[in-house]
């Protein structure tokens, strides 16, 4: 197994971090303000030169929509969990409705078991 390393962590959840405050239409001073973080600190995350808390990713994720499976899956070499984060890609990207379809045949298929 490979190692993954923590440089290469840090620049890969600043890009999605950046990229989804982007997405959001928010700069960094008010993404700043709704965090209670600094400006500097969410610079230095988004340039990958930071770690970042555990609070500080859950409160970014909560804030900005980001799913664990965005912030995780470039780093996941066990193919049953790729499998699973692809599924869940996939159902993510449905309508409510859709996904509300999906749901009761997952429940359908469980009673069947």
């Amino acid at each position: 197994m490979n190692s993954v390393l923590k440089s290469d962590i840090d620049k890969n959840f600043g890009k999605i971090l950046r990229d989804f405050r982007v997405k959001n239409k928010l700069t960094q001073e008010q993404l700043s303000e709704k965090l209670g973080i600094s400006l500097k600190y969410i610079s230095r995350i988004e340039n990958g030169n930071n770690g970042i808390k555990t609070q500080t990713l859950i409160n970014y994720m909560n804030i900005l929509g980001i799913t664990p499976n965005t912030i995780y899956a470039s780093f996941i070499t066990n193919n049953k969990i790729a499998k699973n984060i692809e599924i869940s890609e996939k159902i993510s990207s449905l309508s409510t409705e859709k996904k509300n379809f999906i749901n009761s045949i997952i429940d359908l298929l469980q009673d069947l078991n």
